[in-house]
């Protein structure tokens, strides 16, 4: 099997552990054990309790109590509609490697996680691209995907909150994508990893689970818990795709660490914390790069209105992936080029960082920026 060069997970892997200033993560910023056990249950007694727990397989599908917590983020899912995964990364591939056959038809947004489109073509499906542009806001074009969809089309790949611009999708607007696909059969897999972070009014947007009777959700413990470390995703679906995933999971996974399903499990029981944790660090850095984006002639954007991410159309004469390494080599801060989205003239930018090292990183973009128009 053939597949694509993942462009944003190979520009990450080559430089984000030599930058100073990595604007190019994704996840509210990371906590220690020792963070996490202050803000749920305490040192000792979460001490105790890993201690003692038996180093074998676990729970195959993912333990009891994380289950019925990940259950708690959805309206109508219960324990037979879960299954854990290896991240969000394990989710989608595996809902694409059991759902897309060679010559199906699927359509996906762009830019998105790229895995949505290029899984499917790697098993020679007929992949459609659904463009995304700041025009619109970052949403997907209903008349267009009206006009894509056909009885061939098997899966619709979205993404909300969106990787990279932060565009959200409401109740309504997904709503409307459900009674466009619905009448053809089509599954809609959302990647929801970001879900939690919308930055006005409730915090949580609906599930596409919730709303369609063949919706599947993917996400995990990494961008809004502040938990990547943990390596543990999931997949919320109707249970006959869940048993289908199981078949298939259980050649690349068997199981998941019992001791990243207690943590991640304690983790969601407290997620009330959590949430107002990352809520309180995106909302609060998003006013800083609003402040920075509004007064920076280089640079322009959609405002996100969830997640972590922004998308930052470059005002300059400068192929992005090019701009990215010279930033990285002159001044430290990392960026991710918008050429690893397939979408040149961007870059993306994470904002879910420590503060002051964010105002910093903004800075140095900025002399990065003057000095280039100088040349």
């Amino acid at each position: 099997m053939k597949i694509k060069d993942f462009g944003v997970e190979i520009h990450m892997n080559a430089y984000e552990n030599d930058c100073t200033y990595n604007l190019a993560e994704t996840c509210v910023s990371s906590m220690t054990l020792a963070e996490l056990m202050e803000l749920t249950e305490g040192k000792e007694k979460i001490l105790s309790e890993i201690v003692g727990l038996r180093l074998s397989y676990g729970h195959i599908e993912g333990s009891p109590d994380f289950k019925r917590n990940i259950a708690s983020l959805y309206k109508s899912a219960n324990e037979k509609n879960i299954v854990t995964t290896h991240g969000a990364i394990g989710a989608n591939h595996l809902v694409l490697q059991t759902l897309v056959e060679p010559g199906d038809e699927t359509i996906s947004i762009l830019p998105t996680y790229q895995q949505l489109y290029s899984i499917p073509e790697s098993v020679e499906a007929n992949v459609r691209i659904l463009p995304l542009s700041a025009e619109n806001k970052f949403l997907p074009d209903l008349e267009l995907l009206a006009e894509y969809m056909t009885d061939k089309v098997r899966i619709v790949c979205i993404n909300n909150p969106n990787n990279p611009s932060g565009s959200v999708m409401d109740r309504e607007y997904l709503e409307k994508i459900v009674e466009i696909v619905n009448p053809y059969g089509a599954y809609i897999l959302c990647d929801e990893v970001y879900r939690g972070l919308t930055h006005e009014g409730d915090n949580l947007t609906a599930s596409i689970f919730d709303l369609y009777d063949k919706g599947v959700s993917t996400s995990s413990m990494s961008k809004v818990f502040s938990l990547a470390g943990l390596r543990l995703g999931w997949i919320v679906a109707p249970e006959d795709v869940i048993e289908r995933v199981n078949r298939h999971r259980d050649y690349n996974t068997i199981s998941c660490g019992v001791i990243d399903d207690y943590l991640a499990a304690l983790a969601l029981k407290h997620k009330d914390k959590i949430f107002a944790r990352s809520l309180e660090i995106v909302r609060n850095n998003l006013k800083i790069l609003d402040d920075w984006i509004n007064s920076e002639p280089n640079f322009s954007y959609t405002k996100p209105k969830g997640g972590t991410t922004a998308f930052l159309k470059l005002n300059l004469d400068m192929p992005s992936e090019e701009f990215c390494q010279r930033l990285l080599k002159e001044t430290g801060v990392l960026l991710v080029p918008g050429a690893a989205f397939d979408m040149e003239g961007y870059v993306r930018i994470g904002y879910a960082y420590e503060p002051v090292l964010l105002k910093t990183g903004l800075e140095k973009i900025s002399e990065f920026a003057k000095e280039l128009n100088k040349s």
